[in-house]
């Protein structure tokens, strides 16, 4: 299993941004699925989780501005990013598991290889 991660950039305080993780190979059924993020100097963070019954959960930071959301066959999924903050900055993860939803990072099955995301006027 692969994950492909795709859709950051430089945008400007306020702006929008859309992140996509597709799962790629030996693929069974469906996948709970995740956003991480980490800063340099930080601790890496969960900000968005989503799981095969769509249930969802967000870091309170991104509460109303962010929105998970993923596709019928449960294998690509989107992080829709609003109003964006120079404290968004960071390289986002995107991480899967078929067994169940993961509240510790280490526990993840399959990571992607992250995409950097830049607020910054």
């Amino acid at each position: 299993v692969q994950l492909q991660a795709s859709g950051g950039g430089l945008v400007l305080p306020g702006g929008s941004l859309r992140l996509s993780c597709a799962i790629t190979g030996d693929i069974l059924g469906r996948f709970h699925m995740a956003w991480y993020r980490q800063a340099p100097g930080k601790q890496r963070e969960l900000v968005a989780g989503i799981t095969r019954g769509l249930n969802t959960n967000y870091a309170d930071s991104v509460k109303g501005r962010f929105t998970i959301s993923r596709d019928n066959p449960g294998i690509t999924a989107e992080l829709q990013m609003n109003d964006l903050k120079p404290e968004d900055t960071s390289t986002y993860y995107c991480v899967s598991d078929s067994l169940g939803f993961r509240y510790s990072d280490d526990d993840w099955a399959n990571w992607g290889q992250g995409t950097q995301v830049t607020v910054s006027s």
